[in-house]
């Protein structure tokens, strides 16, 4: 999902427990928002090919050792977010007795308008390193079983089944991958789709047992 803006409330935290986090935990996330910010304004200015994390170190003011810190490596920054966490709580929060998708449905729906109304390049700009740059798509991959296996933690709770069932592995899954195929088909058609109508019928699709 994508990069939170520093002053921005995210509609998801409401659903958060009402912790303040600590001085070191907030430093940290400002570091890794300044990171990601350094990242995106150089990408647009200069492609992403040409942008070195050493340069990226440079307009964060953090030493190239700070960002590996933060992020193992280039295709980290623009692919990872701060939200697991939100969707996780958000969808903790929603009732009990709601079918799975629609909760769903609104969680998504819900970080979605936040990121496509409060941090549309950065939006505009993943999605178009996802469809442009292997590495960048090829490491998505790989982040996907992060939010996959948190949501198996979620739908295991919500179906008193084990989260290493195999039913809940495939439903998490086949969700997280269904979300990152869609944003890559609104990419590829020139993000002139409405994303919110087109997860609607990722979800509607996944809903329906995959019925075409």
């Amino acid at each position: 999902m994508a990069g939170m803006a520093a002053d921005t409330p995210h509609p998801l935290a409401d659903a958060a427990p009402p912790r303040r986090p600590g001085l070191r935990e907030r430093k940290k996330l400002k570091t890794r928002i300044a990171i990601r910010t350094a990242t995106y304004r150089l990408i647009a200015e200069q492609g992403y090919e040409a942008t070195t994390v050493e340069q990226i170190a440079e307009a964060a003011e953090v030493s190239p050792s700070t960002v590996f810190r933060y992020f193992p490596a280039k295709e980290d920054i623009v692919i990872t977010d701060e939200y697991d966490s939100l969707m996780e709580s958000a969808l903790r929060a929603r009732p009990a007795d709601e079918p799975l998708v629609e909760s769903l449905r609104v969680v998504v729906t819900q970080a979605l308008r936040h990121s496509l109304t409060h941090e549309p390049e950065e939006m505009l700009t993943r999605s178009q390193l996802l469809t442009e740059v292997p590495a960048v798509r090829a490491r998505m991959m790989e982040s996907i079983s992060v939010t996959g296996r948190m949501l198996c933690e979620v739908v295991a709770e919500r179906t008193g089944r084990r989260a290493d069932d195999l039913e809940v592995r495939v439903v998490s899954m086949g969700f997280v991958a269904a979300l990152m195929e869609t944003t890559v088909y609104w990419a590829e058609r020139g993000r002139q789709d409405d994303l919110i109508a087109l997860v609607d019928r990722t979800l509607d699709t996944l809903d329906h047992g995959f019925r075409l």
